[in-house]
Order: C-alpha cells, then structure tokens, then sequence
C-alpha cells in the first residue's frame, strides 16, 4: 500500500476520533451475486460488538481535516497549527475496499471538514460512496456525515448509496452555538435533517407500489450533541432529543462529553476531564425515553433541570415518586413494572411469561435479571425480606443505595497493591 495514503490515513483518522455517532446498525443487506459484502447482523459501534456476540468495525476517517470554519470546541478549527491532509476519492476507495478485502473492517463512518463550499465536500462525499457501491460492488455498511448547508440534490443522492446519514446538532442552544461557532447555525443543521426524513418517507412510500424501489438511508438518521462546553442544562438537551425522536427517521442522538482541546480559546470551560458521568446519565435518560416509555418531562423538568449524578434516572424518578410504589410484581401491567428500578425490558418481559404459570419471589426475580438490591424497596412479592420504599423514606433509600455504590468502588481496589515507601 502506498507509504503516503498510509501517513494520510494516520492524520485523517485521528481528526476522526472525536465523532461519537458512527453506530453500524439499523439495517439488513444480504450478500448479492456479484457484489463484495453485507450489512446482516450489522448491530454495533465502531470497534465495539454486535448483539450476536461479533466485533464490529468501521473504518472512521475524515475525507480532509482542512476545514474553511474556525469552530471554538472542534480540534481541526482553521487557526489550529496541526498536520493536515486530504485523501483523493479514488485513494479512500482504494483504501476502503483494501482494508474490506483484508478483513479489517465491515464498513466505512465517512466524515470531513468543509472545503471551499459545504457543497463542494458534500459533492466528494457522495462520490465516494457512489464508486463503492457502483464501480466496486461494495455491498457492506456506509455511513455518512452530511455537511451542514449542503443542497437538497446532493443529500438525496447520498440517501442512494449510503445506509446512514448524520447532521451533527453539536450545540443545542442557537444562541451558544453563534457563540462558539459564529460562521454555523442550526438552520443549515435541520435543513438537511429535513431532507433526509423526506426522502426516507418518499422512498418508503415508493417502495409500497414498487419492491424493487431504491431503498433511501435504510438506516435512517442520528446527530450528536456536545455536552459541557456551554450552558445548556440536561433538561434543555434531552428536551431537544425528545423533539428529534419524535421525527420518524431520527434512530440516535449522540452525546458525547466536551474534551478540552482548544485550551487557549476563552470561550470555552476549563475542564481537566470530559464530564463523563453526566454523559453517562444522559444516555441513560435517552435509553428512558427510547425503551421505557418515560416522557422527558417525567426525567427533567424546571424543578430538576440537571440529572442527579449519584444515581440513575429512573432510580432519580422513583425516588421522587415513592407514591407509585411499592409495586406487586406479580400483579403490574408491562409499563409499570419497566418503571420499577432494577427491572430493564428483557426482565420485565420475562416476569410477565413467567408469572403466567407461578407466583414469582426474591429468588426468582434475581434469576430473571431483576437487579434485586434496587428493586427490592420499590416492590412486593412473595418472600421479600426488605422493607419497602414507604415503609422506611426516599432519603433512607438513596442513602444505603449510594453507600452500597461506594462500598463496591473501595473493594475493587481491594486487590491493588502499593509497593511505595
């Protein structure tokens, strides 16, 4: 392989580290005669595993990281001094169908800096992935990241070869967006999240009169929010996810913890690490919204704006809730026990199987999955010894949970050893 697409590659995919929504799922391509690849069973994240058990891996890289904006929080801003380079089409098809024929990847997460025009680096984008898919057969999974402001035609002609379009969102507020990122606003964000719904819908709609239709972004849409550079508090973030999700292509919102890398830049916090456990919390806030049928007032709302950092959301809900509780679960609808902490969806279905032929107790439950040292202040069932969230208080719950928490942290350092004078 040539030495100097290699040291491009080396620059490009570092310039792509920091683009958390490059999930490989979402859609189904089975191999084809004639055509190299396949999307079956492509549930996963980059370097992460399917559901079946199988690693999946995309090959993430940036088409260029030369970029005309000068956006405060992205660490290939104009004003940066850092190498940079740009692969041709030809070279990242090259690349991508070399590494594909090697084994290393399923793939391709394709992303860019913006280059004269947003519709100049849109137009190189769709040609990348229309060579794959035309001129080599590459019938594996792409995704790509659409250029804010880039034009209706050249969005919907992505829509053809690619399995996934994303718009990064990036800041949610406009005002602290102007802020950070005087030259972008959301306008050119939601104008092509627009676009991409429609043609989605107009494929779907398509395809009913026709089978053999083109299919649109099979794998629909995702965007990404940072979160700590600026002011906006969860409720202003999951609010706005909540909004999204209501369109019917938008399958993730990412969130992805604001890294200092711009340290020098006044506009921005000065954070010596990224906010890990509040991302944390919002992805579980999300999982509420996605799987649980929570509202996203019900998680934040103007009395709580932020997630509680000691504890999950849902434990956060029930403990503001003790009125609904406790719950007997051999008697609760679906909905109510996918609210009890401790209980996720694949235990609250098997409780509902399993209760048909049984009365269900303590140790039944913790077969099942149930994580019983939550669950077992918020329901009653047969052979339960612990006292209920109303029979001691809220506050006593969440003190002995948040005890136990770090209890477990101290005794798993329990095996470390310090050799120091």
């Amino acid at each position: 392989m040539n030495e100097n697409v290699l040291n491009k590659l080396k620059i490009l995919a570092e310039s792509a580290k920091y683009d958390v929504s490059c999930a490989s799922s979402g859609t189904v391509r089975s191999n084809k005669p004639g055509m190299l690849g396949n999307t079956v069973g492509g549930w996963g994240i980059c370097h992460s595993f399917a559901e079946d058990g199988r690693c999946i891996s995309l090959l993430k890289v940036m088409l260029t990281n030369y970029c005309i904006y000068d956006c405060a929080y992205c660490i290939n801003r104009r004003s940066n001094d850092l190498p940079r380079a740009t692969l041709t089409v030809s070279e990242l098809v090259d690349l991508t169908m070399e590494f594909y024929r090697r084994n290393y990847i399923e793939g391709l997460f394709l992303s860019s800096g913006v280059v004269r025009n947003p519709d100049y680096t849109m137009e190189r984008l769709v040609r990348v992935a229309k060579d794959l898919r035309t001129v080599h057969r590459f019938n594996g999974y792409i995704h790509l990241k659409s250029i804010p402001g880039a034009s209706r035609e050249l969005v919907n002609e992505a829509g053809l070869y690619a399995d996934r379009l994303s718009v990064n969102v990036e800041i949610p507020k406009e005002e602290n967006l102007k802020l950070l990122a005087p030259e972008k606003d959301h306008k050119s964000v939601y104008a092509p999240m627009r676009y991409i719904q429609q043609g989605v819908l107009e494929s779907s709609e398509e395809r009913k009169k026709h089978r053999h239709a083109p299919r649109f972004a099979p794998a629909g849409q995702s965007t990404q929010m940072i979160v700590g550079a600026t002011t906006e508090s969860d409720k202003d973030i999951l609010y706005l996810s909540s909004a999204l999700y209501k369109g019917p292509t938008m399958r993730r919102v990412y969130y992805s913890g604001y890294i200092s890398v711009n340290t020098y830049d006044t506009r921005l916090p000065a954070l010596k690490q990224p906010p890990l456990v509040r991302e944390n919390r919002l992805y579980q806030a999300d999982w509420l919204m996605r799987f649980y049928q929570f509202k996203v007032e019900e998680i934040v709302d103007d009395s709580y704006p932020d997630l509680d950092l000691e504890i999950d959301p849902k434990l956060s809900w029930a403990l503001r809730h003790p009125e609904q509780f406790p719950v007997d679960i051999n008697r609760a609808d679906y909905e109510m026990l996918l609210r009890i902490p401790g209980v996720g969806v694949k235990s609250a279905r098997l409780i509902v199987a399993s209760r048909r032929f049984s009365k269900l107790g303590f140790y039944e439950l913790k077969k099942i999955g149930v994580v019983m040292k939550k669950a077992q202040y918020f329901i009653t069932c047969h052979e339960l010894p612990m006292k209920t969230v109303n029979e001691m208080t809220p506050q006593a719950v969440r003190s002995l949970l948040i005890t136990k928490s770090n209890k477990k942290k101290v005794d798993e350092r329990q095996l470390l050893l310090d050799f120091q004078d």
